[in-house]
């Protein structure tokens, strides 16, 4: 007779077997909308129209409802609400745009219906949240040349999670939340790279996924996005797990190239000016959907 827990070793290596089929028949994996692809080309462009981008925009009724919805918000309200996709465009700005359409469209390609993997992505999605928004927020406060690029890094750092449960999506043994975190753990990245490659996206993307979460990681130069991206997930790790095994932030090569004016660190072991300015690094988490 087995016991629970060879019962639950047993379950995890069906759910291994599972991942490690998507891992080798890569067609199972999702391809970014054609429409999503004219659009990020469209804003590429430093010399698109915005009235043929706003054409393009409306072809996906939802994805103008949420650009009106953001541009509504606390974020970016203005004494002229914006009456059209044209004046949403104007508004955000083509690096905003950008992010909220491949945010709509990794949400809308891993819609799933099944309650367990409906909880998973909830679960999953708010994490992502989190981490993108501690991203956008430290890459304005410090000064960092493109924020947009490292909330898109921070997004893109986490659609290997949900590749994970993707996979289970048409498997009757769905994961239990352990079993999903401990798959993640184990295959989000390989996921992750595979789908980044299969959807042509910048190669500094790339690299971000290839040493997230490698935390002494040497780190010369500048601030870098790899840098930003760190800290980041450091401190969305800390927030949702206190307890957490993490080594000191002092000790990241990321924290220590921090102007001085920028390194007081709270008892929590979070950055200071994280701590000071959460209320809106949540306003801004909320604003992702």
């Amino acid at each position: 007779m087995q016991t629970d827990g060879g019962l639950q070793k047993q379950s995890y290596s069906i759910y291994s077997i599972v991942i490690n089929q998507v891992l080798h028949d890569q067609e199972q994996l999702p391809s970014l909308p054609s429409l999503t692809l004219k659009i990020r080309t469209a804003v590429a462009d430093l010399n698109v129209c915005h009235n043929d981008l706003a054409e393009l925009i409306c072809m996906d009724p939802s994805l103008c409802a949420i650009l009106m919805k953001i541009a509504a918000s606390p974020l970016y309200r203005t004494q002229v609400p914006a009456q059209s996709i044209q004046d949403v465009i104007a508004l955000l700005g083509l690096e905003e745009v950008d992010r909220v359409v491949m945010l709509h469209s990794i949400k809308s390609l891993f819609t799933l219906n099944h309650p367990q993997l409906s909880k998973l992505f909830k679960l999953s999605w708010q994490r992502m949240v989190l981490k993108a928004s501690m991203s956008t927020f430290l890459a304005k406060y410090l000064g960092y040349k493109t924020p947009g690029q490292a909330t898109m890094a921070a997004l893109l750092s986490e659609v290997g999670t949900l590749a994970v449960l993707s996979a289970f999506r048409d498997v009757d043994d769905k994961p239990d939340t352990k079993a999903f975190f401990k798959l993640c753990k184990e295959y989000s990245k390989s996921l992750g790279l595979i789908l980044l490659k299969k959807w042509n996206l910048q190669e500094e993307y790339v690299e971000v996924l290839r040493n997230l979460g490698q935390w002494h990681l040497p780190s010369a130069g500048e601030l870098s996005l790899l840098d930003i991206e760190n800290i980041g997930l450091y401190h969305s790790v800390r927030v949702l797990d206190p307890n957490a095994d993490l080594p000191p932030l002092e000790e990241l090569p990321a924290y220590q190239k921090l102007d001085p004016s920028h390194q007081h660190v709270s008892s929590n072991q979070q950055l200071t000016m994280i701590s000071l300015h959460r209320k809106e690094i949540l306003t801004l988490a909320r604003s992702f959907g």
